[in-house]
């Protein structure tokens, strides 16, 4: 018999994604449109607009980065129909380029502020 560990988690009725990238203290959210379950299956079905997050889901992503001794980090949440946001992941080295490009956000100039001068 093989035993190996599985993480399983419950499903979110969402209405989209939100892809929070943390650079220092700087918070870069994007919500990102589709009508996916899993939005990285097919990138050309999605759609992009940058947005506000409240204050105490910024203090608490934050506060995650602080408490794991982490600079950066690239969270992943689903926003219901109720419009409650779902934590689904925190990747430490997760990937930005591309909502760069499809953003306008200054990902890339943070993330250069951040490893030369310890941030803004």
């Amino acid at each position: 018999m093989t035993v190996v560990p599985h993480l399983f988690q419950a499903r979110v009725d969402k209405v989209a994604d939100l892809r929070v990238v943390v650079v220092g203290r700087q918070v870069f959210a994007v919500r990102i449109d589709s009508d996916l379950l899993d939005w990285r299956a097919d990138y050309n079905a999605l759609s992009y607009s940058v947005v506000d997050l409240p204050d105490a889901l910024v203090k608490a992503l934050l506060g995650y980065l602080d408490r794991l001794g982490l600079a950066s980090g690239s969270f992943d949440l689903a926003i219901d129909r109720e419009g409650d946001f779902h934590w689904l992941e925190l990747n430490p080295n997760g990937q930005w380029g591309w909502l760069e490009k499809e953003t306008g956000l200054e990902l890339a100039a943070a993330f250069a502020d951040l490893l030369t001068t310890g941030g803004p």
